[in-house]
């Protein structure tokens, strides 16, 4: 079995042919399912102070990526979705931004312009690579890569090309990602975010969802999402847990951060908060940031606005969870 404790040099070792990423992804330890799905349970059934609600949902607020992606998508609906980004509760200017808006690449340009301030602007994320069934040619997904970049992304949402995963063609996966990657770069040297989605309701087993989460972190991911939203299921608690514990463990491994957004599915401000119960409990406080936690949403704002207004009227109906402080 794989040691989790490989150094960094070791972990480089494992890409340099199909046979020993192999070798290494499935020599990582199996995932418990009856475990994963108990504490998953477990972890919503504890007492939170009412302190510890509202940073919750302040929080929760500032991790979303408010999105549209629709074919009936336009300038006006992006350019009103950015308004929404900045200002989620315009009669409140104690309300925190969003972390992104989330559109097509086409639409990019509408979105920057919409989430610019005389301050700065919130990021832009665009979706990308043939986005949501990835089935097109790499040179294909690389141009509509560079063109989401070039519009002005700060953060591009790759689909990966599940039919190769599924059938263990693991290597094709990864030097797709990393070209993905280098994709992303910018002419003054910089380069836009990389966020993979796996779309997890299509690979099968807890395992499979472990074995992508390290294959994209090696290829170079900055975060690991786990849906276009496009399939269901989407989003879960146990599959996020699965892919936090991958998160926590590749940085034992090799000193580097990854973040992860669950996608799909989130709609309410319970659902939020039971998330965040689980980063903070599996993959620690310091993933509790919107630069290294974020819901790919587009109604759980409403929400969590909705409930942040009645706590500041006592009227608040969220749950008594766990107390991330």
């Amino acid at each position: 079995m794989t040691s989790l404790s490989s150094t960094a040099s070791s972990l480089a070792d494992v890409t340099t042919s199909d046979a020993a990423l192999r070798r290494f992804l499935h020599g990582l330890p199996g995932v418990d399912q009856v475990g994963v799905e108990q504490r998953v349970a477990s972890l919503a059934t504890r007492s939170i102070k009412t302190t510890a609600k509202a940073y919750a949902l302040d929080l929760a607020i500032r991790m979303v990526d408010l999105t549209t992606l629709e074919g009936a998508d336009t300038p006006g609906k992006v350019r009103s979705l950015g308004a929404k980004a900045l200002r989620p509760d315009p009669t409140d200017p104690t309300c925190p931004s969003v972390a992104a808006v989330c559109v097509y690449p086409d639409m990019v340009p509408y979105a920057v312009e919409a989430v610019t301030t005389p301050g700065g602007r919130l990021h832009v994320a665009s979706v990308a690579t043939a986005f949501p069934s990835g089935r097109s040619s790499r040179s294909i997904k690389l141009e509509d890569t560079r063109d989401a970049v070039a519009a002005g992304a700060d953060e591009i949402d790759m689909v990966i090309d599940r039919g190769a995963f599924l059938t263990g063609r693991y290597l094709d996966v990864f030097e797709e990602i990393v070209a993905v990657r280098e994709a992303c770069a910018r002419p003054d040297g910089s380069r836009a975010h990389l966020k993979v989605i796996f779309e997890t309701g299509e690979l099968q087993t807890y395992d499979n969802v472990r074995r992508v989460s390290w294959l994209a972190m090696l290829a170079g991911a900055d975060f690991i999402k786990t849906s276009t939203g496009k399939v269901q299921p989407a989003a879960t608690l146990p599959v996020t847990l699965v892919m936090l514990e991958a998160v926590r463990d590749f940085r034992a491994s090799t000193g580097r951060m990854v973040g992860v957004k669950p996608a799909g599915g989130i709609r309410t401000s319970k659902d939020a908060i039971r998330y965040l119960v689980v980063v903070n409990e599996v993959a620690g406080p310091d993933w509790l940031d919107p630069d290294w936690f974020r819901f790919g949403a587009s109604s759980l704002l409403n929400d969590l606005l909705l409930q942040r207004t009645k706590m500041s009227t006592g009227r608040y109906s969220g749950p008594d969870y766990v107390t991330l402080d």
